[in-house]
């Protein structure tokens, strides 16, 4: 039986390593669409014991145009824990000659802390060949050694670009017989290919000719469509420190382990604490005046640091630096609420504005990439301490709606973060405009957005200059020529903020007048647009987020009008949402009142042109128009 083995592994080497990479060996199927077919993959992972391991990785992906350059480049990353023990690449002809070899030695080699406000030990090597003779072929091999485990690879064969198709992926997984490894697949049609051979088991997962991948709007995560693999050890050892994460409990004691000790605050800052916290009477005021100081006393500067990578630098330094990463960052606000008198707990979650899952409650791993705050209570206070302009108990769409691995004193414990509905994401417009005898519209615009609703216009507002705004204001409007005269702001803080958005618009031939008659548009500025029909619906239709839009639109045109016409009111409620727009014409005044309401929802893909008929149906009643004849 061994020898039997032994013969299928030399079998298995020579397939990996005896490629033939002609590009009239691959499918049509996998040409259409595509600027690049991945041709061949195998990532490879071979675990030693519990703090040692090897990832090697060899991929061939063939480059069908100029659009496909962007999938030549290499890039790995190296560090303490991470040592690059080799890497060279390979480039192809369309006959699958080999043109050129280029080692280690040959590639770049540059800090990954080379950009602003990121402090890191991590080197990376990057290569591209920058051939320009179409298709060609580019092989990148590599082999990392861990110091230590934790986060291992996962497995993502397919790609959701649009333009890439995968002929072949391989994942391989070594470890000792006796080795708990845990493994976690999706959309993988069967179990893997398991063998053992002496102390050894292999784990094996493959997939074939996969095609251009096309993606939908709205369609649900790619965890529901893709195959992907992820892997986890059952006991670890990392920087020195041993662990279980069989269990959340488990991952929980262990960052536990890794914060120890790290929460000691420096006197002259214990004392502003309580200068601070010691006059006000509620836990919400304490907690919103203690978050406030931290924002106002720290910034966010990314740091990964060996072990530090998940490991918070203690609050000593936050306080003397005044600086520090997510997980600082994090740690120093639970030691300053503590200091204060108010529990308070270190959150490991996943961040992502398209991130629902965060974590798989039956699946403990540290697939995680942000840490957060949070006061427990009956209601919660959430904190994102990274954020110098963020509301206290606001998580929105980077970290709202997920499950998040709460570290108790006693250990981990799940929990889901805030979700935001209808009536908390909110746009409510408010307009005042008048009509010149020529056609110019002059509008008076005030926005109140609330929840996520208010991000953009927050970062806008926080993020952006002035001329930046003006750019963004002079293009958002589906108008005739316009101007955005002025531009102003009032931010009200809170579990659910508002941003007051004030503007001035001028838009000339607004209104257009052919002889005697004026035609109106008199919903100026919420438009929906129609929804494509021309491909038949493949998945799921997933509404994420709950949204409100409320606008009233008050119209003053030329005196020496009479009305001719006007659009019917439309009421349209379904399961899909609610939408009204109604109309009041008196004198020479048109009062508009338009309401869209969506909330987070699922359908099948069934429903898909029932949504887009009441797409439709939005769409014509956004544009109607009224017709004014003028008086004798």
């Amino acid at each position: 039986m061994k020898y039997i083995l032994s013969f299928l592994s030399l079998c298995f080497s020579l397939v990996v390593y005896a490629q033939d990479y002609k590009v009239s060996l691959i499918p049509d199927s996998l040409k259409e669409n595509a600027s690049v077919v991945q041709r061949f993959e195998e990532e490879r992972v071979v675990i030693k014991s519990i703090d040692k391991a090897i990832i090697t990785h060899k991929c061939a992906v063939t480059i069908l145009n100029e659009a496909g350059d962007r999938y030549s480049t290499f890039e790995i990353e190296y560090n303490k824990l991470r040592t690059l023990n080799f890497v060279v690449g390979r480039l192809f002809d369309a006959d699958g000659k080999q043109l050129k070899k280029v080692k280690e030695k040959e590639m770049a080699d540059q800090s990954e802390a080379a950009w602003f406000e990121f402090v890191s030990d991590s080197r990376k090597k990057t290569y591209s060949f920058y051939h320009k003779s179409y298709p060609y072929t580019v092989e990148f091999e590599s082999e990392i050694e861990l110091h230590g485990i934790y986060h291992l690879t996962e497995w993502r064969p397919m790609s959701f670009s649009g333009d890439y198709s995968v002929q072949q992926s391989r994942f391989v997984v070594e470890a000792p017989s006796d080795y708990n490894l845990r493994y976690k697949q999706f959309n993988y049609p069967t179990q893997p290919v398991i063998t053992t051979s002496g102390s050894t088991s292999t784990y094996y997962w493959e997939v074939f000719n996969q095609p251009v991948f096309k993606n939908e709007l709205w369609q649900p995560s790619a965890e529901e469509y893709m195959t992907s693999v992820v892997i986890a050890p059952t006991k670890f050892s990392v920087g020195g420190y041993t662990g279980d994460m069989s269990t959340w409990d488990g991952l929980g004691k262990f960052q536990l382990t890794l914060n120890k000790g790290r929460n000691e605050l420096p006197d002259n800052i214990k004392q502003e604490i309580h200068k601070l916290a010691d006059k006000l009477t509620t836990k919400q005021e304490k907690v919103e005046a203690l978050y406030n100081y931290l924002q106002l006393n720290t910034r966010y500067i990314s740091i990964q640091l060996g072990i530090g990578g998940w490991q918070p630098f203690e609050a000593k330094f936050v306080a003397e630096k005044k600086y520090g990463d997510c997980k600082a960052l994090s740690n120093y606000m639970v030691s300053i609420l503590k200091e204060a008198g108010i529990d308070a707990n270190y959150v490991i979650i996943k961040a992502g504005s398209h991130i629902k899952q965060g974590l798989w409650k039956d699946f403990p791993a540290p697939y995680f990439n942000h840490i957060i705050c949070c006061v427990p209570d009956k209601d919660t206070i959430w904190l994102e301490c990274t954020s110098q302009t963020e509301s206290p108990g606001y998580m929105g769409t980077f970290t709202g709606n997920r499950n998040a691995l709460i570290v108790t004193e006693n250990g981990g414990v799940v929990a889901h973060t805030p979700v935001y509905s209808a009536n908390d994401n909110k746009t409510i417009t408010n307009v005042s405009a008048n009509i010149a005898e020529d056609g110019t519209l002059i509008a008076d615009v005030n926005t109140i957005y609330s929840g996520i609703a208010q991000e953009y216009p927050h970062n806008l507002y926080h993020g952006n200059t002035q001329k930046e705004r003006d750019e963004y204001y002079n293009h958002k409007y589906n108008l005739p020529t316009y101007k955005v005269e002025n531009i102003s702001y009032k931010e009200t803080k809170g579990k659910i903020p508002l941003m007051d958005e004030y503007l001035s618009i001028t838009s000339s031939g607004y209104a257009s007048i052919t002889g005697k008659r004026l035609f109106v548009l008199p919903n100026l500025f919420s438009k929906i647009d129609k929804l494509p029909t021309d491909k038949p619906r493949k998945f799921d239709i997933l509404i994420d987020e709950s949204h409100t839009a409320i606008d009233t639109i008050t119209l003053t045109i030329p005196k020496g009008f009479k009305l001719e016409s006007t659009p019917k009111n439309v009421v349209l409620n379904n399961k899909f949402g609610f939408y009204s727009i109604e109309y009041n014409v008196k004198e020479n005044i048109i009062t508009t009142i338009r309401t869209h309401i969506e909330n987070e929802n699922r359908f099948p893909a069934s429903d898909y042109l029932e949504l887009a008929k009441f797409y439709d149906q939005m769409y014509k009643a956004d544009r109607a128009k009224m017709v004014f004849v003028k008086s004798e």
